[in-house]
């Protein structure tokens, strides 16, 4: 049992770096230091607590949460700092060395934060509680509950793929996810708290079932019949676990939206050997061609990566080339870095920095072709947009059910309302499109 005598008058920081898991996770943990008596720090206020919880993907992110996290320290120069996250199980010692950082969490600790704080002092050495990955076998449920309008829902966690760039799996463990009935339990209660949609989060979603003998299918089916929640959207799914069952069963529910987000990594099957993908660009584009058959409107979001060891100027070409075919609407263009510990580090041909970026910007200006493409078709249709909170005077957000970013001047009684727009011209400048209707009913 937990002292919570000791969080009397307590306020937490909490600073966020990655993916959108990570952000659920984070709100979790905020609403368990919340229940205990903790509150949230207001702008300008000391921290007492500080949580802040790392991304690990790439070098960079290393170094964006290194720098995170001596602005905190610095910030809250009296707080107790706790470090978790990808990063945090990672490299616990090279956080540990920072001066100023008082306990580093595993990810096995992270959503048991709590019992960790057993004392608000400051540590004359960081404590570090980091159990091996290979041990980590536990889900905890996360709900993210910081917008009203969307909710982030973990449902997996972990991944058994292996991939010969990819540090995830050391990160997180092994596959392994929540029940369908508890994720259902979680979802009605965001409808109790007012929220329309739910992202669905995961490392790899779409294995889901490992530790409960479910399927994704299944959690799908079952989700789409909480009355409440009007949205779902599901979050990157790999595209040998994107069944063209998924896919018809999207097309025909009542409320998964018309919005795949698919990692291809690369556009060449020799690279994508090498990476130990499990599919191939016949699979890939079978996928894509099946989704707009079944939902020509469908917005389709790829992840690729430009710049692995062994990606040569002919491989690249042909990677461009079979990207440039695909119709998808966005790329999100990572570049390669070197991680410790995978497999990619024992390969050859390492490519020039010079050469990743020139790649990267060759990817990233297709990227904005196909999104202003996409984007301009729908220029005068009747869309269907769930706008977002904003602050009084500004502008106020929304998406379509194709995931279509919309603007309109703000107005109280849109907030998290699903209101028919027509959608006008795109403003390229903030990659928006204006939206027009006369009144609002009930007004």
């Amino acid at each position: 049992m937990i002292d919570t005598s000791i969080f009397e008058n307590k306020t937490a920081v909490y600073y966020t770096l990655g993916c959108k898991l990570n952000f659920a996770e984070t709100s979790t943990i905020g609403r368990q230091l919340a229940n205990a008596g903790i509150a949230k720090t207001q702008k300008g206020q000391q921290a007492d607590i500080c949580v802040i919880n790392t991304c690990s993907v790439t070098e960079l992110a290393d170094k964006k949460c290194r720098q995170a996290i001596r602005k905190m320290i610095k910030l809250h120069p009296n707080a107790v700092v706790l470090v978790t996250g990808c990063y945090a199980q990672l490299k616990p010692t090279e956080i540990a060395a920072i001066e100023g950082v008082d306990m580093v969490l595993g990810s096995d600790q992270k959503m048991d934060l709590l019992s960790y704080i057993n004392q608000l002092d400051k540590k004359s050495k960081s404590e570090v509680f980091v159990t091996k990955t290979n041990q980590i076998k536990t889900f905890t449920p996360s709900c993210s509950a910081d917008d009203r309008t969307r909710h982030f829902l973990k449902v997996q966690d972990g991944c058994d793929y292996y991939c010969t760039y990819c540090t995830i799996p050391f990160a997180r463990g092994r596959s392994r996810n929540g029940s369908i009935s508890s994720l259902i339990a979680q979802a009605e209660q965001v409808v109790k708290s007012g929220g329309k949609e739910i992202v669905l989060t995961g490392v790899n979603i779409g294995d889901f079932g490992k530790t409960t003998g479910e399927s994704f299918f299944d959690l799908l089916k079952a989700l789409d019949n909480v009355e409440g929640i009007e949205r779902y959207r599901i979050s990157s799914i790999e595209p040998n676990l994107l069944t063209d069952e998924i896919i018809d069963f999207v097309a025909h529910s009542k409320r998964f939206m018309p919005h795949f987000h698919i990692p291809l990594q690369s556009g060449n099957d020799e690279v994508l050997r090498l990476m130990k993908r499990k599919y191939d660009t016949a699979l890939f584009a079978h996928k894509i061609e099946k989704i707009k058959e079944v939902l020509p409107h469908a917005f389709i979001g790829v992840d690729v990566i430009v710049g692995v060891r062994g990606e040569t100027d002919a491989y690249f070409a042909d990677a461009k080339r079979f990207i440039e075919s695909l119709p998808i609407s966005q790329l999100h263009v990572f570049t390669y870095s070197e991680r410790a510990g995978t497999k990619a580090l024992e390969m050859d041909n390492p490519v020039d920095p010079q050469v990743k970026h020139q790649r990267s910007k060759a990817l990233l200006d297709i990227s904005e072709q196909k999104l202003i493409s996409f984007y301009n078709q729908f220029e005068g249709t009747s869309q269907k947009v769930l706008f977002e909170g904003a602050k009084y005077g500004k502008k106020m957000m929304g998406f379509t059910e194709n995931y279509i970013k919309v603007a309109t001047t703000y107005n109280a009684l849109l907030d998290n309302e699903i209101v028919d727009v027509t959608l006008g011209q795109l403003d390229a400048e903030t990659m928006t499109m204006n939206a027009k209707f006369t009144i609002l009913e009930n007004a």
